[in-house]
């Protein structure tokens, strides 16, 4: 028989299983994991026409939409992979990237 261990939302990163496994399904959400990001996603509100593609190929799902639009960022879950800058449209660049250190 073996036992699963519930790993609290605030646990340290020692507490966490080898490898970040989520022990349980729907758990995800708890877990804060955009804290090991070396590069942020930065959004401009003024230059963003909704197109919503940096919605649909962020991984993480940290793009926060309400009504249709993009709201902002999801930092606690967005580790900066920069695919959201990438896709957004040349033309418009409402979505760049900077160093964490930066901030």
């Amino acid at each position: 028989m073996t036992t699963k261990k519930i790993i609290a939302p605030d646990a340290k990163w020692q507490e966490i299983p080898m490898a970040g496994i989520i022990p349980t399904a729907g758990t995800a959400k708890e877990f804060k994991t955009g804290d090991w990001r070396t590069r942020k996603p930065i959004h401009s509100e003024e230059k963003c026409i909704n197109c919503l593609r940096c919605w649909v190929y962020c991984p993480d799902s940290s793009i926060l939409v309400k009504d249709g639009k993009v709201t902002g960022i999801d930092y606690d879950h967005c580790k900066g992979c920069g695919i959201c800058a990438k896709v957004c449209p040349d033309k418009v660049k409402a979505i760049t990237m900077i160093n964490q250190s930066e901030e």
